[in-house]
């Protein structure tokens, strides 16, 4: 999802906001009221709205909607919709989020400068970031490591080695813990994913593995001001195994809530047109873990 819709809410409010003010301070009509020496004295009161032109009342009708909607957006929270099942099980196609944007610092909703620093992130994060390849486009993934670590990705097991100072022992790699549930209700390719619970920190959640996939390991340190990201599900997910780490700068959100969730099951055939809904998924509304 790109930049744009918050540089036009940015746009329309500067632009409402200052025809509205333009006009009510230089254009308003002033009326004259006599004192009780006789003299004349001017009256500096708003016109009424039938004396405003309309695009001028336009504006001063719309300036607190496009502003509002700006800072709750750009400060507050900002609603995703998930595009595919890289996050299975934890987000499904067709749910709608509630990204928290002040979790980990105010952005500039324009150039997304650092304004002020509101908290870290943490390991086990569901996050929304802009993808390092193309910043244009939203990315949602887990935060698995953390700047200076290092991460070991061996027989579809993360194992996570603290920061180690160059010629000091360094602690060995630790398995992230995993607990198998057996086969899940989503298939790939025909065939039923692996279900496990993986505790990363104080997080723990489900992930999806296929059972016929083939296993690699891959070994990676996270640079300082990076993080390294994963899909939940693991075998069908193009996250920091492929293109590398996120910085930090990219960051928009921890992704918190979901508010709302659809099924789109419908064909061509359907008298409703496939991209409407053809079911509410009620029971996935809730907290994001």
């Amino acid at each position: 999802m790109a930049n744009y819709f918050s540089i036009f809410l940015v746009a329309v409010s500067a632009v409402t906001g200052i025809v509205w003010l333009v006009y009510a301070l230089f254009f308003s009509p002033k009326e004259t009221l006599a004192t009780e020496n006789g003299e004349a004295q001017a009256n500096f009161t708003e016109s009424t709205d039938a004396e405003m032109p309309v695009f001028v009342d336009f504006c001063k009708q719309m300036f607190p909607i496009f502003f509002g909607v700006m800072i709750f957006r750009s400060f507050i929270y900002e609603p995703f919709q998930i595009p595919s099942g890289s996050m299975m099980p934890t987000l499904l196609e067709g749910d709608f989020i509630l990204v928290e944007k002040f979790s980990y610092g105010l952005k500039d909703p324009v150039v997304r400068s650092q304004l002020i620093d509101t908290g870290e992130v943490k390991r086990g994060d569901v996050v929304v970031f802009k993808y390092p390849l193309d910043t244009n486009v939203d990315y949602i993934k887990r935060v698995v490591g953390l700047p200076g670590e290092t991460i070991i990705y061996s027989n579809k097991q993360v194992f996570i080695q603290a920061p180690c100072e160059p010629g000091k022992l360094c602690e060995r790699p630790q398995p992230v813990a995993l607990t198998s549930l057996g086969d899940s209700e989503f298939l790939q390719r025909g065939i039923a994913l692996d279900t496990y619970t993986e505790e990363l920190g104080e997080v723990a959640h489900e992930i999806l593995r296929h059972p016929n996939n083939p296993s690699v390991a891959y070994k990676y340190d996270v640079p300082q001001g990076h993080y390294f990201v994963l899909g939940d599900n693991r075998d069908n997910s193009q996250d920091s195994r492929y293109w590398g780490f996120v910085p930090e700068g990219n960051l928009v959100g921890r992704a918190t809530f979901i508010w709302i969730s659809f099924d789109f099951d419908r064909v061509e055939e359907d008298f409703l047109p496939t991209w409407f809904p053809s079911n509410v998924r009620f029971e996935r509304i809730g907290s994001i873990k």
